[in-house]
């Protein structure tokens, strides 16, 4: 089969943040997304262009438009996340952000009343029903399909660095798991989820894709769940793999890296040279160090399996990208690396004030609200 991928101007970017819901006096995640969503659509009655549902009740997903610029990726953001707190702080709710709820219970949880939902839910069962998971999705533009693959293969190199830095699931229904990012494990069960397979080129993904839809496993592409993907409807490279960030400066800091790194890898490909991958042992092993150690672990750099502190790595790229930084016009977000790197990750944030209120974890929900409201650093 076919698979057409629309036209999509060179590194422009898009953001999709999940928010979860969450009682503002005890921090229990809330089924009422349908009630935010209700309140606002439109005067004709339609849905939010940007603000939509996803697979639980207690999750609001915020979709920018398409960008040049980072900053204005998550401005847009921003001003979504108004329109939903407008709704939400009548009704003692507040959104927050992280991969996991410290404490939520998956059979608390109401799924929501589409068909997509159910047929996932009928099929994966207690793996799917335990999907109380929450990330962030950055698109890149890709202005030549045959780019798409190549770029996907060289970006898997820095799943460590990208879940490192955004790892915000230490804690699963009440538990301290001792992973930094348990959602990193938890949504690789599903299926279609986890890494991508290597492949070769576009031709290899239509095969991929058209096998899947053949043996009936999926019903379409967007069912293939890959920490990064094709994203052939925008014209884009999606990356996946991130936990729920909650703040907009870590957001932009994220994206800014990946807008960069796609940005490198294009010029790269521009000049005739490949791009650089290595062995998929040492991608899944990369991941794994990434998911239990995040900003401490010790990642495979390259095929020749060099290894360095991941932070190490982070601080050689950022002064790496810097130019790239400033064609794309994101050279403060790029920076604002250093501000997770100075103040610790999320999952570090969350169990310092863990341990200072002795493990009362909604006590970690309140930090996260403060957090999405008042940034970083208050």
């Amino acid at each position: 089969m076919g698979i057409d991928f629309a036209r999509s101007r060179r590194s422009t970017v898009g953001i999709e943040w999940e928010l979860a819901l969450v009682d503002r006096l005890n921090g229990d995640l809330v089924s009422v997304a349908d009630r935010v969503l209700d309140a606002l659509r439109g005067p004709d009655g339609s849905d939010h262009p940007h603000i939509t549902g996803e697979l639980l009740l207690n999750t609001v997903e915020l979709v920018s438009g398409v960008h040049e610029r980072v900053a204005d990726a998550v401005a847009d953001l921003q001003g979504q996340v108004a329109e939903v707190r407008a709704v939400t702080d009548p009704l003692g709710v507040d959104p927050v952000c992280s991969g996991s709820h410290p404490f939520g219970q998956w059979f608390d949880q109401t799924v929501t009343d589409k068909e997509r939902y159910h047929r996932l839910i009928e099929r994966t069962q207690w793996w799917g029903r335990n999907m109380m998971i929450w990330g962030i999705h950055v698109h890149v533009g890709i202005e030549d399909r045959d780019k798409v693959i190549p770029i996907l293969n060289g970006l898997t190199t820095y799943i460590p660095h990208l879940q490192a830095l955004s790892a915000s699931s230490p804690f699963w229904a009440g538990v301290d798991t001792g992973y930094a990012s348990n959602r990193a494990l938890m949504f690789q069960q599903l299926p279609t989820a986890g890494l991508p397979w290597h492949l070769p080129d576009w031709a290899a993904w239509e095969g991929y894709v058209d096998d899947m839809i053949t043996t009936g496993i999926i019903d379409d592409a967007t069912e293939v769940r890959w920490d990064i993907r094709p994203s052939a409807r925008w014209g884009t490279i999606e990356v996946r793999v991130c936990d729920g960030v909650s703040t907009p400066s870590e957001l932009g800091a994220i994206a800014a890296l990946i807008q960069c790194l796609v940005e490198w890898m294009s010029t790269e490909l521009d000049a005739g040279r490949p791009v650089p991958t290595m062995q998929p042992w040492f991608v899944r092993e990369n991941k794994w160090r990434a998911a239990r150690y995040g900003l401490d672990a010790e990642i495979i750099l390259d095929s020749a399996a060099n290894e360095r502190l991941v932070t190490d790595e982070v601080r050689r790229l950022m002064g790496a990208l810097g130019p790239v930084a400033e064609r794309l016009g994101c050279v403060a977000e790029l920076a604002s690396l250093d501000l997770i790197l100075e103040h610790g990750a999320s999952y570090q944030r969350q169990r310092k004030v863990a341990a200072s209120h002795w493990g009362d974890l909604s006590v970690v929900v309140a930090s996260l609200s403060r957090e999405l409201k008042n940034g970083l650093i208050p």
